[in-house]
């Protein structure tokens, strides 16, 4: 793997690590906030999002997927986050972490990495 694609997975992996307890972020909330696509930080939580606080990651509807669900629900009751009736996920609007708060936070989380344009990608990959 190349230098950039390391830096660009351990930036959206320090990002999902500010999402407060008790709060969730969206795919495209923690895209917006490191620069890259909802789906690439949906990639990256598969791959690598499993020493992470995962569970505090859904998409917009504050929805996990089916095969998550279980896990975390009981990650979710001890943080206090609540199942929706249709027990899909949480309300997202009830338990939304800031954004702008997720923001300072996170450049401070990374203030000692490079920014990724910063890093040239490896042409042998």
């Amino acid at each position: 793997m190349d230098a950039r694609r390391e830096l660009v997975i351990e930036r959206v992996l320090r990002c999902v690590e500010q999402v407060p307890p008790g709060r969730v972020a969206s795919y495209g909330a923690i895209a917006a906030v490191c620069g890259i696509g909802p789906r690439q930080v949906g990639s990256i939580m598969k791959a690598y999002g499993h020493d992470v606080t995962w569970w505090r990651i859904t998409n917009a509807s504050g929805d996990l997927p089916a095969n998550l669900l279980a896990e975390a629900r009981p990650l979710w009751d001890a943080e206090g986050i609540r199942v929706k009736p249709n027990g899909l996920g949480c309300r997202y609007a009830d338990f939304a972490a800031d954004p702008d708060a997720l923001a300072q936070s996170w450049r401070t989380a990374v203030a000692d990495l490079p920014h990724p344009d910063a890093v040239a990608e490896d042409a042998s990959a």
